[in-house]
């Protein structure tokens, strides 16, 4: 029996307890007790269409487990769908990371293979594998191939936004609408855009916890499987020489990743989950820290929503290995990976081999392009905006509000023909925060006015307590904390309010006297829209759930519990 294993904390022994834990595996190898227990977990699910296929990338997985002398088994985990759970899958991402957390601590298993695609999977993964501590690694799911409609390609998710706009503004006819969408999703895998899904799983490499090289390999491409195998070899070798998250994870990673997340013009939902994942670990990484090191970043990738290309573009140009050699210099040198290495020595051969997809770092997309955080009257805590994907005219701006108390109020009005809004009004919808919704829904970018829109209006400035989609694009200023659920000056916004918005400046304020502001209440609209649970995961979730600008994880899922053996009951 080898003791050095946790798993043998289950099988080494004479008495009663080693023996039921015995028996009842007796379906593996004679020998299991001495090698090492590689759990995969697994997000597959027939309702998560992302993730559908993760059950044949966790057989490969499984065979390079064997290959290498361990035990794999397949854990099942809480799978999140985000086209397809109401209200939000962002609602769950906390309890998938706690249930997996408790099921890689519960059982005797001594490393993880984390297998996730859709936008939250790989963020909760990771939260839970930061908190258990055990050795893990993560093999992403990889972008589904491109579709093609009236010889066009499709982006997934940001032409849903794009076509809808069109038909709102009577531009496309609603049969075409309907007709590409047998189209949009052509095969396995997540969104082709640099959405949310292309992000973290990018993210997820820059951080360390992927094999350099792996992320944004296509769902179909077989050499996904084959790198799924040897991360299987791979996780056995994590358990021999103690390789955990916690050895591998530093300030320097989380450096690493925000630069990444800028050079890709990646999705601001990758803000709250690094913020989580962090803060797991007990590393004091801010929201500050995005605009500190990102700012400067350029964008380096001609991707929707950003640009004009799709993640099988990227891949076939160089793949993220090229893109971060541009950026080598800002990158930490240290920072380790999975692999043992650190992440800077995978660049000495990566190539560009399409600049049109990945550009050199003297000739960029945009020569700034990371996550600016303004602050003011109307955000005291930070809210954030997404430079590469908005109108540069509008990154500074003075509009008069037009407020909407919540996402129902704002789809009965927003089409009103006797709505008063013109193209230099402040959109503000409110009631969509952590709290408020509950669970921070994708619906900061809000539709146009069909009246504008049919004016050629593309693009108006947004303000909201909620989330977008990765897959979006627009003047989006999102994440307003502290949200108007939880006492922010979102609240007390009313129409015809002066907004101004100066991103260079990083500056969000309310032009309203103070006194003023400090006389006006909370209308009844806007508390009847706020999530009000009585029980189960809302109600627990409404109660603890902290602010966008600390991750909006659980207050008492911060930090990590480690991987110590549970006690014996039988």
């Amino acid at each position: 029996m080898n003791s050095a294993l946790r798993s043998a904390g289950w099988y080494s022994g004479a008495d009663r307890n080693a023996y039921i834990h015995r028996a009842w595996m007796r379906g593996l190898p004679g020998n299991f007790p001495d090698r090492p227990h590689i759990a995969i977990a697994n997000t597959a699910s027939d309702l998560t269409p992302c993730n559908a296929h993760l059950t044949d990338i966790a057989q490969a997985v499984k065979n390079g487990v064997y290959e290498a002398g361990g035990i794999p088994l397949e854990l099942p985990v809480v799978s999140l769908g985000e086209t397809q759970m109401r209200p939000t899958a962002m609602l769950w991402r906390n309890m998938a990371a706690m249930a997996t957390e408790e099921m890689l601590r519960a059982n005797p298993v001594d490393a993880a293979v984390l297998l996730g695609g859709c936008d939250k999977t790989i963020p909760a993964l990771l939260m839970a594998a930061a908190s258990v501590d055990l050795p893990a690694l993560v093999v992403p799911g990889g972008p589904m191939p491109t579709g093609y409609f009236q010889g066009r390609p499709l982006g997934c998710g940001t032409d849903v936004w794009r076509l809808s706009e069109e038909v709102r503004a009577g531009r496309l006819a609603p049969e075409l609408f309907r007709r590409s969408e047998s189209a949009m999703i052509r095969g396995a895998g997540h969104c082709n855009t640099m959405g949310t899904a292309s992000t973290m799983a990018l993210v997820a490499e820059a951080l360390g916890t992927v094999v350099p090289g792996l992320a944004g390999t296509p769902a179909v491409d077989a050499r996904l499987r084959t790198v799924a195998h040897d991360c299987g070899r791979l996780a056995v070798e994590l358990v021999r020489e103690g390789r955990t998250p916690g050895t591998i994870l530093t300030e320097g990673s989380f450096h690493n990743a925000i630069v990444a997340l800028a050079a890709v013009g990646g999705s601001t939902n990758a803000v709250i989950h690094l913020l989580a994942i962090a803060r797991r670990l007990g590393i004091a990484l801010t929201l500050d820290d995005f605009d500190r090191i990102g700012a400067d970043v350029p964008l380096l990738v001609d991707l929707l929503p950003a640009g004009r290309f799709l993640m099988d573009d990227l891949h076939r140009a160089g793949g993220f290995l090229a893109v971060l050699r541009e950026v080598r210099d800002l990158l930490d040198p240290d920072a380790l990976t999975v692999t043992g290495r650190p992440l800077v020595t995978y660049l000495d051969d990566a190539r560009i081999w399409d600049r049109e997809v990945i550009r050199p770092r003297n000739q960029p997309l945009r020569p700034q392009a990371g996550i600016a955080v303004l602050r003011g009257s109307l955000a005291p805590d930070g809210a954030i905006v997404k430079p590469a994907a908005a109108s540069p005219h509008l990154l500074k701006h003075r509009g008069r509000a037009v407020v909407f108390a919540s996402v129902e109020d704002l789809r009965a009005r927003i089409d009103d023909p006797g709505l008063d809004a013109d193209e230099d009004s402040v959109l503000v919808l409110r009631g969509c925060g952590p709290k408020g919704y509950p669970g921070m829904p994708e619906v900061a970018n809000m539709p146009l006015p069909r009246r504008l829109l049919e004016r050629g209006v593309g693009d108006m400035v947004r303000i909201c307590d909620g989330r977008m989609s990765g897959t979006a694009y627009g003047t989006v200023v999102l994440h307003v904390s502290p949200e108007a659920a939880a006492g922010g000056p979102l609240a007390l916004v009313r129409d015809g309010d002066w907004i101004v918005i100066d991103v260079g400046a990083r500056r969000l304020d309310l032009d309203v006297p103070a006194d003023e502001l400090a006389r006006r209440v909370v209308d009844a609209a806007t508390v009847a829209g706020w999530a009000k649970p009585q029980r189960g995961w809302e109600r627990l979730y409404v109660d603890h759930v902290l602010q966008a600008d600390s991750g909006a994880d659980l207050d008492f899922l911060v930090g990590c519990s480690g991987s110590g053996i549970l006690r014996e009951s039988h």
